[in-house]
């Protein structure tokens, strides 16, 4: 008999999430049923008001896990019993393991690592400059540090949300460099850096356009983006007609999904697969 699994996604403004149907192409291949439901809520709702209440209430109706998007990945914090290492230092949950405690766990920064390693194998960390300090922006801060990044540059248009990621990765890295600068010294780093990760909403279909002119960076740089729908956003194109190496937001995607179907069934899914699934429904649109 199969292993089988009821999983949910809960965010706001969801229905067009890829992510259930790579979880569900990935059971299949593996033999596993798998359920995944979309719960789609108003961050003034009922249930978004007690999340801890309405995730026990997934929980008792035989969810095993759901994962976290927007706007709840630091919010869902304080109804948690329990966070693993990398989620409490990064401040922001994506996946929440509905056992008899619920455990808050991270995979976002471990599939931005693992898509910078894969999709930018021999680009240059030196100097890394990052426009976005929510709580995708905290991940992929986190991962770059990680990654090796030798000095990260934290950009927001709430200043204090910036300090707050580097004072909080400061002590952390002790032999990096992570600081927050005002929105003003944009070009300036972005004249010197070696690439930049856009982490913000800006790009996405309900928010068109681009944060910052890629024409600023220099011409041997890299550009990361999250953003996956549409895949091609308006500052991948302009990457990509500079001549710029360019990751676009799929990666990320997929590599977060990766780590989160091993966390929910225990079983190691296959990377390569759910990325070619993942352009497949891109391209599908």
């Amino acid at each position: 008999m199969s292993a089988q699994f009821r999983v949910g996604l809960v965010g706001e403004g969801i229905s067009e999430s890829l992510t259930p149907a790579m979880h569900l192409r990935e059971a299949a291949e593996r033999g596993i049923t798998y359920e995944y439901h979309v719960f789609d809520l108003a961050p003034d709702s009922r249930e978004a008001a007690d999340l801890g209440a309405y995730l026990r209430d997934l929980r008792d109706a035989g969810y095993a896990a759901v994962n976290v998007t927007h706007p709840f990945k630091q919010r869902v914090i304080h109804s948690l019993d329990s966070l693993s290492e990398a989620a409490r230092t990064i401040d922001a949950v994506n996946l929440v393991l509905l056992g008899e405690r619920l455990s808050g766990h991270n995979t976002d920064w471990s599939g931005f690592e693992w898509a910078i390693a894969t999709g930018l194998p021999d680009a240059a960390f030196g100097l890394v400059a990052q426009v976005g300090a929510g709580g995708a922006g905290s991940a992929t801060a986190y991962a770059l540090l990680r990654h090796g990044a030798a000095e990260v540059v934290m950009f927001d248009a709430d200043a204090a949300r910036a300090r707050r990621v580097a004072e909080r990765y400061a002590p952390l890295f002790p032999d990096r460099r992570i600081r927050a600068e005002p929105l003003d010294a944009l070009p300036r780093v972005l004249a010197d850096a070696d690439g930049v990760v856009h982490a913000t909403p800006v790009g996405m279909a309900k928010h068109p356009g681009t944060a910052f002119d890629v024409g600023l960076l220099a011409p041997d740089a890299w550009l990361a983006e999250i953003v996956y729908r549409p895949i091609d956003t308006d500052l991948v194109r302009a990457a990509r007609a500079r001549g710029l190496r360019v990751l676009d937001g799929s990666r990320m995607a997929v590599g977060q999904a990766v780590d989160s179907f091993r966390l929910i069934t225990g079983i190691e899914p296959d990377a390569e697969r759910m990325g070619e699934h993942m352009l497949e429904l891109i391209a599908s649109g």
